[in-house]
C-alpha cells in the first residue's frame, strides 16, 4: 500500500500539485472569500510556519484561473468562474533588518521583483509606495480588470527589528506609506489577502482600510490554517499507521501522543476546534522517526520577544494557565510598550484555552511548544544564549550527580537578580523556575504540585530509571523539606515502581532570593 507523498521543504501550491505531494484541501473555506465581490480585503494572523505562504500561493493560482491545478479539490465542484486577474504577490519575510539602509535596499528589491513578475516595470526614480500605486493602476488598465494583491509576512521587518525601537519605528513608517496606497487604489483592487504573525494596529493598513475584514479570530475560519484531526486522518492515514508501527505503539496510543505533541492551537472564541501545526506534521510524518521531537522551534525562534521581559515577569507567570486576558491585551499597539503576553500569543507560544465573558484563558498549546518556550525561558534565566547550561544541569540530575546538579542550580537562581517579590508567590515562583528547567530538556516527566493522600509534593521528576521528589522551603532548611516529604508520604506512590527514588530538599533566602541549602537522600 503506497504511502502519501509528504512535503517537507516546499509549501508552494503549484509544486505540491504538479509533483504529487499531499495537499490538505482548504478551498471550500476559501470559496466564500474569493466570491464575496469587490469588498474583499482580508487579514489573518497566525504563528510562523502555519501554512500562510501555502494559502497565498493557492490564492495566486486560483486568481490566475489555473483550474487544472485544482482538479479534484472542493472548489472545482463549485460555481467559481475561474476568471484570470492580474496578481501582485509580495513576501516580506526573511528580510535583513540589521541596518535601516539594508532594509530599504531589500524592500526595493522585493517590490521590484514582485512588480516584474506581474508584468510591470519598477521605476527607481520614485518611492516603493509610488511604484506600488503605479503598478496597481497600470495592471488594472492593461488587463481591463481589477488587481489581486497578496501580501505575505507583512509585519516581519518590524518584528525582526523590535530589539531596536527607533529602527522598528522607521521601518514601520516605510511600510505604512506602502500599505497606504491600498486605500488610495481601492477601486482598482478585486481582492486582497494579507498575512502576518503580529497585528501591529498602528500600521496604516489597519487605520486606513475601514473595510478590512480580520479573520484572525473569526469562528468560521478557525481551521483555515492548520490541520484538524479529521483532516489528518483523511489525508495521511497510511503514513500515520506506519509511523505508529515505527514507534512501537498501538494506533490509539500513537494518535493520543501525536495530539499531545502537536495538536493544541485554538484560534477562535466559540469554535473550540484545535488544529495541528502543519509544519510539525509535515516534518514528523515525512521523517517517520521512532520518537517525537521538536520541529517548529528548530526552524527558527521568535526570541526577540524576550527583550521585553523582566525576570520578575518571567518568574511569576504560570504559562500553562493565564486567566483574565482581554482581546485588547493581545494586540500590539505602540512599539515602545509591548505586552509580553501579546508577543507570546501572537508568536505561537500561547493559545486560547477558554473564552468566557469577554475574557480569554491562555496556555501553552502542546508539548513541542512547551519545550521550546521553557528552553527559551531557561536561557533567559541563566543569562546564556544556548542550551548548554540546561543540558549539563539536567544530565547531572538524571545521573543522580547531586553535587554537580546543586552547583548548576545555585548558579541559575543567582542570575535572577530581581526574582519574586510578593511573599504570597515566593515558593510558587522558585518552584516554577525548577519546573521550567526540567520540562525544557525532555528527559523528565515532571509533575508540579503532585497530589498525594496527605498533601502535595512541590515537584516530582521521573526518568525511566529514577524518581526525584522535590520539596522547597523559603526561609527554612533543606532538612525541614526532607522531613516534610517523609512525614506526608510524598514518595510512597513510587516505592514499588522498580525505580530508584530520591528525596530532595531545597531552601531559599526570602531576602536575597538565592538558593541557600540543598540536601538529597535515597528513599529508605
Amino acid at each position: 500500500m503506497e504511502e502519501e507523498k509528504i512535503a517537507q521543504g516546499t509549501y508552494d501550491f503549484r509544486v505540491m500539485r504538479e509533483d504529487g505531494y499531499r495537499y490538505v484541501d482548504k478551498t471550500a473555506l476559501l470559496y466564500p472569500l474569493v466570491t464575496r465581490g469587490r469588498d474583499s480585503f482580508f487579514f489573518i494572523s497566525r504563528p510562523r510556519r502555519f501554512g500562510k505562504s501555502l494559502m497565498l500561493s493557492t490564492l495566486e493560482c486560483l486568481f490566475r484561473g489555473e483550474r487544472e491545478l485544482f482538479k479534484g479539490l472542493a472548489i472545482d465542484q463549485m460555481d467559481y468562474d475561474w476568471t484570470p486577474y492580474p496578481v501582485l504577490h509580495f513576501n516580506f519575510g526573511t528580510m535583513d533588518v540589521t541596518t535601516l539602509e539594508g532594509f530599504k535596499q531589500q524592500f526595493v528589491e522585493r517590490i521590484a521583483r514582485s512588480i516584474g513578475s506581474a508584468g510591470g516595470i519598477y521605476n527607481p526614480a520614485v518611492t516603493p509606495a509610488t511604484n506600488f500605486a503605479d503598478a496597481i493602476q497600470k495592471l488594472a488598465k492593461d488587463w481591463g480588470k481589477p488587481v489581486v494583491i497578496l501580501i505575505d509576512e507583512y509585519d516581519a521587518p518590524v518584528g525582526h527589528a523590535l530589539n531596536d525601537i527607533a529602527k522598528a519605528t522607521a521601518i514601520r513608517a516605510e511600510l505604512s506609506a506602502f500599505y497606504g496606497e491600498i486605500k488610495n487604489n481601492v477601486g482598482n483592487i478585486r481582492f486582497m489577502m494579507m498575512t502576518g504573525v503580529t497585528r501591529f494596529t498602528q500600521l496604516s493598513v489597519f487605520s486606513a482600510l475601514n473595510n478590512l475584514t480580520d479573520l484572525t479570530m473569526d469562528d468560521r475560519y478557525a481551521t483555515l490554517l492548520g490541520y484538524t484531526d479529521e483532516e489528518l486522518e483523511a489525508n495521511f492515514s497510511k503514513t500515520l499507521h506506519r509511523h505508529a508501527e515505527v514507534m512501537g505503539l498501538s494506533y490509539e496510543d500513537y494518535r493520543e501522543q501525536l495530539r499531545w505533541w502537536y495538536n493544541g492551537y485554538r484560534f477562535a472564541r466559540w469554535n473550540t476546534t484545535k488544529v495541528y501545526n502543519p509544519f510539525a506534521i509535515g516534518q514528523t510524518l515525512g521523517a517517520c522517526n521512532p520518537e517525537f521531537i521538536g520541529t517548529w522551534s528548530r526552524s527558527g525562534q521568535t526570541s526577540v520577544v524576550f527583550n521585553y521581559f523582566t525576570n520578575n515577569q518571567l518568574v511569576e507567570l504560570d504559562y500553562e494557565h493565564i486567566e483574565g486576558i482581554s482581546e485588547e491585551d493581545l494586540d500590539v499597539c505602540g512599539l515602545e510598550n509591548i505586552r509580553p503576553i501579546a508577543m507570546l500569543y501572537q508568536g505561537g507560544y500561547l493559545t486560547i484555552k477558554e473564552y468566557r465573558r469577554s475574557r480569554f484563558t491562555l496556555g501553552i498549546p502542546d508539548e513541542e511548544v512547551r519545550r521550546a518556550l521553557n528552553s527559551l525561558l531557561v536561557q533567559k534565566f541563566a543569562g546564556t544564549p544556548s542550551d548548554r547550561y540546561r543540558n549539563l544541569t539536567c544530565q547531572a540530575l538524571e545521573e543522580a550527580d547531586f553535587s554537580t546538579f546543586f552547583g548548576y542550580l545555585s548558579d541559575l537562581y543567582a542570575h535572577l537578580s530581581y526574582g519574586p517579590k510578593e511573599n504570597s508567590v515566593q515558593e510558587f515562583s522558585f518552584q516554577r523556575i525548577l519546573y521550567v528547567l526540567l520540562t525544557s530538556d525532555g528527559s523528565f516527566r515532571v509533575t508540579a504540585e503532585d497530589r498525594q493522600s496527605h498533601g502535595r509534593a512541590d515537584l516530582v521528576a521521573e526518568t525511566p530509571e529514577r524518581v526525584f521528589v522535590f520539596e522547597l522551603k523559603v526561609d527554612g532548611t533543606p532538612q525541614e523539606a526532607l522531613d516534610q516529604i517523609k512525614e506526608k508520604g510524598y514518595a510512597e506512590p513510587y516505592c514499588h515502581s522498580g525505580k530508584e527514588v530520591y528525596l530532595i530538599g531545597l531552601s531559599f533566602d526570602g531576602e536575597t532570593r538565592r538558593l541557600t541549602g540543598t540536601a538529597a537522600e535515597p528513599l529508605a
